[in-house]
């Protein structure tokens, strides 16, 4: 399904994820065309995936590639998916999730009416638990890197989804996706496009992104795994210039408090106490925001 010069690649990184798999699948085939391909790879999966991709195959024959690789976590693949990709644009698309109906018509003609761009924020369709749907959009894009950089690591005006963000290649050689972070891992790579490259938004939604009901305990282990070191990542030198650098208090700010919140709700007061600590060492303001001080009252309280 594609041909020399192929435009666009979408990749679906899996791991047992055998029982949803072929929906994303599913919607993405009956969208390619010549220009297009599908990339599917395998990280290590111990569940019946590798039988469900060759049912795929035989449904579907010659509509994709299948890669299987050594478990190494989801930044690993990506990375694989950017150096075995084909297309000279790239979305990835959890194997939960789907490609919204007309997806990639609306990517094709994007890119046509927008040569320059090298990333792409798109919008999606929530899906919850019990089936409701709710369409969301990335929001304005500013036009100055910084201001881009500010709303959408800090004041939470820009919404960027895996699945609903196409980039192109090149936007990679400046870094790749962190492969020793278990969660967060898109976080230093979004920041490093918003804050060098030429991107644009498509307001109409590009996937279906479902929601699941991860325990607080799974929530509190993978933002822990990464923790305060997120930060260093996102601004690292090779990821952001020094005009950037100027954010890198405020987002130090906003991790601690986020990772209190999460031990907090996980129960894990000691470790909140730590991390409301840290956040208010860096600005005292952090006191007078009672959602936050409130609940790390109530951790000395039990202390």
């Amino acid at each position: 399904m594609t041909t020399k010069d192929t435009l666009l690649s979408v990749v679906i990184p899996t791991y047992n994820y055998a029982e949803l798999l072929p929906r994303a699948v599913q919607s993405v085939v009956f969208q390619l065309d010549a220009e297009c391909e599908l990339l599917i790879i395998d990280d290590g999966s111990t569940d019946n995936t590798p039988e469900v991709i060759r049912t795929l195959e035989r449904q579907y024959p010659d509509h994709f590639r299948v890669i299987s690789k050594v478990n190494g976590g989801l930044a690993s693949v990506r990375n694989a998916g950017i150096d075995l990709a084909k297309g000279s644009y790239l979305v990835f698309l959890d194997a939960d999730d789907e490609l919204a109906d007309g997806a990639i018509s609306l990517i094709r003609e994007h890119i046509r009416l927008n040569p320059q761009t090298r990333f792409i924020a798109g919008g999606h369709v929530s899906v919850s638990e019990d089936g409701r749907m709710s369409t969301h959009l990335p929001g304005r894009m500013p036009e100055q890197p910084l201001a881009r950089l500010r709303a959408y690591l800090l004041d939470k005006k820009l919404a960027l989804s895996n699945g609903a963000c196409v980039m192109h290649r090149d936007v990679f050689t400046r870094g790749r996706y962190p492969e020793f972070f278990r969660s967060a891992e898109d976080i230093p790579v979004f920041a490093q496009v918003l804050a060098n490259e030429v991107c644009t938004t498509l307001d109409g939604p590009l996937a279906r992104i479902h929601k699941h009901g991860d325990s607080l305990r799974h929530q509190f282990n993978h933002a822990r795994a990464g923790g305060l070191a997120l930060v260093d990542e996102v601004f690292s030198a090779s990821r952001v210039g020094q005009e950037c650098m100027s954010l890198k208090k405020d987002f130090y700010v906003q991790r601690c408090l986020s990772l209190f919140r999460t031990a907090y709700l996980a129960g894990e007061n000691q470790l909140a106490r730590e991390y409301f600590t840290k956040a208010v060492k860096a600005d005292w303001r952090v006191l007078i925001r009672t959602s936050y001080s409130r609940k790390a009252l109530r951790t000395w309280m039990k202390f």
